[in-house]
């Protein structure tokens, strides 16, 4: 679990070079009025996932914020393009994608294309400052395959699912209880029959 936004925290985007994405003018706006309360001042739009595409070839980012649906190329089509096919420089950048439908299959959708987070909408400040927060707090390795470039998709490790052994060296020898669970001496999940 990531932690928590508190009043007390001081941050400083002022030096951020964002890209925000979105081909409904009023929600590029709603977003880039509440970045620019944030601090931001180096702010560029784009109205499509083809002009943020030209944008990306010309100039370094430093954070891209796009919407999912939008006509022609989407913004999982621009994720998987800017992990791929965009200058070295930019393949790497934190990218959340805001979506006004967020199923899991969506999320997921959004994972598997390369970003680091997803916002639901109808956005709210505090959450869209979490999510730029833990983007730049992310401490999830990249991983590059030939199926998949960006962020490691694991979150936590529980270790293997049950009775499968372990891949990876650091794997627990089996799987964590979580630990209100373990405090409260609860019983083991799977030898509680229903």
């Amino acid at each position: 679990m990531r932690e928590p936004l508190h009043a007390s925290t001081r941050i400083n985007l002022e030096k951020v070079e964002l890209l925000l994405v979105d081909d409904s003018v009023p929600s590029l706006n709603l977003l880039a009025q509440v970045l620019v309360g944030f601090g931001v001042t180096n702010l560029t739009r784009a109205d499509s996932a083809k002009a943020a595409q030209t944008l990306l070839r010309e100039r370094t980012f430093d954070l891209v914020i796009s919407a999912t649906n939008m006509a022609g190329v989407d913004g999982y089509e621009l994720v998987k393009w800017l992990r791929r096919g965009a200058l070295e420089a930019n393949r790497y950048l934190a990218v959340i994608l805001v979506s006004g439908h967020t199923p899991p299959s969506h999320v997921f959708k959004a994972r598997d294309a390369g970003a680091n987070f997803t916002i639901a909408k109808p956005i709210t400040p505090k959450i869209v400052l979490e999510r730029i927060l833990w983007a730049a707090k992310e401490d999830r390795q990249f991983i590059e395959c030939a199926t998949y470039l960006g962020p490691d998709r694991r979150f936590k490790n529980d270790g293997p699912p049950p009775g499968a052994k372990g891949r990876r060296r650091e794997d627990p020898p089996q799987a964590l209880r979580p630990p209100a669970a373990q405090a409260q001496g609860g019983a083991d999940p799977e030898k509680v029959k229903p």
